[in-house]
């Protein structure tokens, strides 16, 4: 794992950095697996401050390198990880492998025997590396555009 990445509990100042991760992330790196439209669709956020408040409602962790967010992840109670995304810049350096290791530790110490996500095309191959497993393909609606994802999920105990 990179040394350099940092892992660290999301703080409400973080909301900025990370709808911007979220964004670019979306549009420069999932639009190789999506049309024009679907990422419009996607690639917005109608309320920082739900954004903000989803955020700081669960536990969520940011990853820096040299002091500067490069991606962020959270876990909801029922084993829920909602969201992992990681700077366009940084893909393959091993952000989201760290943050998916901060995420399995939450849900250890929690008790959890489950995590589940709904994987986008784009990230289904990284959950398949980690042990995660397809349960269904699903189709979602985004501002009058449908997407495919994957419903997915990694056991544990």
């Amino acid at each position: 794992m990179n040394d350099r990445i940092l892992i660290r509990p999301y703080v409400a100042g973080d909301a900025d950095a990370t709808i911007e991760i979220f964004l670019r992330a979306i549009r420069e790196v999932s639009s190789k697996d999506y049309s024009i439209a679907q990422i419009e669709a996607w690639a917005k956020v109608a309320d920082r401050g739900l954004w903000a408040e989803r955020r700081i409602s669960r536990p969520a962790w940011i990853a820096e390198i040299d002091g500067e967010p490069v991606g962020f992840s959270d876990l909801t109670g029922d084993g829920c990880l909602d969201m992992m995304f990681v700077h366009p810049e940084f893909q393959g350096c091993g952000v989201a492998s760290r943050l998916l290791y901060r995420v399995e530790e939450e849900a250890s110490k929690l008790g959890l025997k489950r995590i589940h996500t709904e994987a986008s095309r784009t990230a289904r191959p990284f959950f398949e590396r980690k042990g995660f497993r397809v349960i269904t393909e699903q189709i979602v609606e985004k501002r009058g555009q449908y997407l495919e994802n994957f419903l997915m999920e990694k056991l544990y105990g």
